[in-house]
């Protein structure tokens, strides 16, 4: 199984980014996938996930609104569509295989995981 994250970047508040993960080494079509942020010096969070055929999204209350996630079965990609951005955003942002419900565990990042996001004016 490998996932890899891409398009963090530095913006201002209110701005928007895209990220996506890209995975490959399994049948990505049968799995849900969620994403995750970690900000410096806290736990991490679960963001938003979705099931394995994209039609079923839960977000936490912080991003409801502002973030979509969605699945391209075809394209093996996940993304995560972030809107008017705020500086409690920043974070290392990082995807994982599976729709994760509130009692599953939440996973740190490895080394090479996660793509950052800088929200500052």
């Amino acid at each position: 199984v490998q996932l890899v994250e891409s398009g963090g970047g530095t913006v201002q508040p209110g701005g928007s980014l895209t990220l996506s993960c890209v995975a490959s080494g399994y049948a990505f079509r049968f799995y849900g996938m969620t994403w995750v942020r970690q900000a410096p010096g806290m736990g991490p969070e679960r963001v938003a996930t979705i099931n394995l055929d994209g039609k079923n999204a839960v977000y936490t209350d912080s991003v409801k609104g502002r973030f979509t996630i969605s699945k391209d079965n075809a394209q093996n990609t996940v993304y995560l569509q972030m809107n008017s951005l705020k500086p409690e955003d920043t974070a290392l942002y990082y995807c994982t295989r599976g729709f994760s419900r509130p009692s599953d565990p939440v996973l740190p990042p490895t080394a090479a995981q996660g793509t950052q996001v800088i929200v500052s004016s």
